[in-house]
């Protein structure tokens, strides 16, 4: 079954991993926890120019596309 996303990207001739590291099967990236001091902002999008961190390419990519796509947001657990 073919998700709504997908369909949306298809018809604008858009796909996630645009132009990124064509030349391997997979992408795959590790960060680790103890490398971030608060929280990161990662790019889900595929479109930052700072990956895999999220510079707000996604609002260009969401307006283009009718997409509504994020960053996810990677942060310590906060302690009560």
């Amino acid at each position: 079954m073919v998700s709504s996303r997908s369909k949306r990207l298809a018809r604008f001739g858009a796909t996630y991993s645009c132009s990124r590291r064509k030349d391997i099967n997979k992408v795959v990236d590790f960060i680790d926890i103890e490398d971030i001091t608060e929280k990161a902002s990662l790019c889900r999008c595929w479109r930052s120019k700072n990956w895999p961190y999220c510079d707000g390419s996604h609002g260009a990519h969401n307006k283009a596309t009718g997409d509504n796509t994020g960053p996810v947001v990677v942060r310590h657990k906060e302690t009560k």
